[in-house]
């Protein structure tokens, strides 16, 4: 039987090429293959770490706003910014002033506030002299928040800083603030008057009165107090954009090397029920 020739061998060569290019194409097909169950990677620690920094530097430019630390220089801000943020424990509660506070010999229907070395960074470190009002016994004291306190700045703070603060909803707010001497008068120890009449002293301090802005204009009546050796200046304002309320009055008086204001305020509503109760706590005030 005839055959037709053998067709010429394959070279090797070819053959190895061919061998190789259809593993590489198979090799990769099976490499774009998706897995079944891949489970989501974590982010690296350091990703983590970050988004903890974001995290917490949100919540204390939201603390900056609320306490209106916007009031300080740029740069004193962006070093409290930078520091790690300390939330107050859940078990720190605030309570009634009447549960622990003596009844005010001048009025029971008060309480009486004395501030010690134990309330304060700044009486702690003797910056301010202890002093003293009263107050309804439904108050509450509030949290300073640190970056309010003076704490970082004690004992030689070059802007003022909030000492205590008191709150009742239905008749308003209390807050002490002190202020360096240095940043209203070059002279030591200089008495309120040095600093200068009322109208010059209410000038400087109004924006820690009002939380925001000072106006002339807000200024309804002013007063000088002759108490012991010491000069007090009151005010009456109006306030329509003031962060405190649309009622304030407030007190202050030097003595050592800082200025202290004594501050109250109330909305519309609270001021209508509660004005007699906010001028007795202004009188009471004395350092």
């Amino acid at each position: 039987m005839a055959t037709g020739p053998l067709p010429p061998p394959i070279p090797s060569s070819l053959i190895s090429s061919s061998s190789s290019s259809n593993s590489h194409s198979t090799s990769s097909s099976r490499s774009k293959l998706p897995p079944l169950l891949s489970p989501s990677p974590l982010p690296p620690r350091h990703v983590y770490q970050q988004q903890q920094q974001q995290a917490q530097s949100k919540k204390r430019r939201e603390l900056l706003l609320k306490g209106g630390l916007g009031l300080l220089p740029l740069a004193l801000v962006e070093s409290i910014l930078k520091e790690p943020l300390i939330v107050p424990s859940a078990e720190a509660k605030e309570a009634v002033v009447g549960s622990y506070l003596p009844p005010s010999p001048s009025d029971s229907s008060f309480v009486l506030f004395k501030a010690s070395a134990k309330d304060t960074p700044a009486l702690r470190a003797g910056n301010v002299q202890p002093y003293q009002f009263i107050i309804p016994p439904t108050w509450k004291q509030m949290r300073v928040a640190n970056i309010l306190s003076g704490n970082y700045c004690q004992p030689k703070c070059a802007e003022p800083w909030v000492e205590v603060k008191f709150e009742d909803e239905k008749q308003g707010k209390l807050q002490v603030v002190a202020s360096p001497l240095i940043r209203l008068t070059n002279k030591p120890n200089a008495t309120i008057e040095d600093i200068g009449n009322p109208e010059k002293v209410i000038a400087s301090l109004g924006p820690f009165v009002t939380g925001n802005t000072y106006d002339p204009d807000e200024l309804l009546e002013t007063t000088v107090e002759k108490r012991g050796d010491l000069t007090y200046y009151k005010y009456a304002l109006e306030t329509p954009f003031a962060l405190t309320g649309s009622h304030n009055l407030a007190k202050a008086t030097a003595k050592g090397n800082t200025v202290v204001l004594f501050v109250v305020s109330a909305s519309d509503k609270q001021w209508q029920a509660s004005q007699k109760t906010l001028k007795a706590m202004l009188d009471s005030f004395q350092v």
